[in-house]
């Protein structure tokens, strides 16, 4: 072998020795990873955006949990009534370490080499575990989970303010088996609220042949007790619902319900008319006492006088008869024997006259505005001749008329009759009005009234006319 050629091998065996190394220092490189691996995620691996290359279960785990987080659970019974289940109060948990061990078994420590040229991401699922012993106590303890049982729903009629009522139990109870298996889901699913009713977890109960029997009662309690009549007081308005018209069943002397040849409730005609006695003690106002604020600003109580409203008691039990048995459906203005200028309790309104006889005071509202004030003479309280407080009205009007009484004539040019004989006028004899006149030479009785002023009142005042009349401390 001549010195090139040996030369040439020296350098072969040189480079065959060296890839040699190289490829020994690989395998042994890759061995090692391997082994590595067998203790850990092999390179590359991604859980849940999570690297995990070399880490182990118990690692990778830790590093998941930071991510889950879960509050509890709003639970809405079917009237959205809201009842919170706290995470913490049942102990509630998640853990990857069964699926990581899956997965970790699956993996092939000597294939690691494959994730060089792709990753391999992997999305888990935790195990969710919680006290179901601790979320049954807690369930047990909300109002939706606390009704009758199912044996001890009844239906019923009852009667309170508002009239008779069926009482259903039947109706819309609580399944508690599907309600607790609502729950479980929505626990196992990580949502945060619950709606029983949109979930189904309400169901009707079936009727039992004496449950039938009351409903079909109550159906005729219900038409009978449905009146659309409703009372008109001015402003004020009676309706004649439930709460009233319960009141006009028939029942005999042991309580129960009358019924006619078709089946249908009888009404109880007396009840109907002790009820229009009701209202006409309610809304009849004459004579009545009224709390009537004055110009002053306070607020006195005036009894008596002869305005207001009567109503026409035997027309309108007449009327409430036939009307109801017909179920009408009406607003009804009912009929008066006397009509005031306004309806309802406060039958005065804005246009009155206001004589405040402590005052000496007379002043005249139209509409709510004050049109004139004036000072009076009232009836000589001295002589036992006050004028009486009540609320009356000017019943007529006249112009040059003679007032006679014992022992006197006067000629007044006008006169605005407002109780009997007693009115208000001018008194062309007076010089001076207001002050305490009254207590030594008043008058008769008659509201003394300045010329003037009294012409300016007669121009204004219509007959009808309330006039407010009264003494403060009496």
């Amino acid at each position: 072998m001549n010195r090139k050629k040996a030369k040439k091998w020296k350098k072969a065996k040189k480079t065959g020795i060296a890839i040699g190394a190289f490829f020994s220092l690989l395998l042994v490189s890759y061995v090692g990873l391997s082994e590595y691996y067998k203790n850990g995620f092999c390179y590359g691996t991604w859980i849940n955006h999570v690297y995990c290359t070399g880490k182990t279960i118990e690692e990778v785990n830790d590093e998941l949990l930071k991510s889950c987080s879960y509050e509890g659970l709003t639970i809405y019974d079917d009237k959205g009534n809201p009842y919170r289940i706290e995470a913490e109060e049942i102990d509630f948990m998640f853990d990857f370490k069964e699926a990581l061990k899956d997965y970790f078994v699956g993996q092939n420590p000597y294939h690691w080499i494959n994730n060089l040229l792709q990753a391999k991401e992997k999305m888990l699922e935790p195990v969710i575990s919680y006290d179901e012993e601790r979320l049954w106590e807690i369930l047990e303890s909300v109002p939706a989970f606390m009704g009758k049982k199912a044996e001890e729903r009844q239906v019923f009629i009852k009667k309170n303010d508002g009239g008779y009522l069926l009482i259903d139990e039947r109706t819309g109870v609580l399944n508690e088996e599907k309600a607790k298996d609502a729950v479980r889901q929505k626990l196992l699913s990580l949502e945060t609220e619950l709606d029983l009713g949109e979930s189904g977890c309400y169901e009707d109960l079936p009727y039992t042949a004496a449950m039938k029997a009351e409903l079909d009662k109550w159906e005729k309690i219900k038409e009978f007790q449905d009146c659309r009549i409703v009372y008109a007081f001015g402003e004020e308005q009676v309706p004649i619902d439930a709460s009233i018209a319960c009141n006009f069943i028939a029942m005999d002397e042991n309580g129960d319900f009358l019924y006619d040849d078709n089946g249908r409730l009888l009404q109880d005609n007396e009840k109907i008319e002790e009820f229009v006695d009701f209202l006409a003690d309610e809304y009849d106002t004459v004579g009545k006492i009224r709390q009537f604020e004055t110009t002053k600003g306070d607020v006195v109580p005036i009894e008596g006088g002869i305005y207001g409203n009567r109503i026409d008691r035997k027309a309108e039990k007449e009327y409430l008869i036939q009307a109801f048995s017909a179920q009408a459906a009406e607003i009804h203005i009912p009929q008066y024997l006397q009509e005031g200028w306004a309806y309802g309790k406060n039958d005065i309104g804005d246009t009155y006259i206001e004589v405040d006889m402590t005052e000496q005071m007379m002043y005249y509202y139209l509409d709510g505005r004050l049109r004139l004030e004036t000072p009076v003479v009232t009836g000589n309280t001295g002589r036992r001749w006050g004028t009486p407080e009540g609320v009356n009205f000017v019943y007529g009007k006249a112009v040059n008329r003679i007032l006679s009484g014992p022992g006197y004539e006067s000629h007044v040019n006008f006169w605005m009759p407002v109780k009997g004989n007693i009115g208000i006028h001018d008194a062309p004899w007076r010089n001076e009005f207001g002050g305490d006149i009254y207590e030594t030479a008043g008058s008769h009785g008659c509201i003394n009234t300045p010329y003037d002023a009294m012409k300016e009142l007669y121009g204004m005042v219509q007959t009808g006319t309330p006039v407010v009349m009264f003494y403060r401390g009496s």
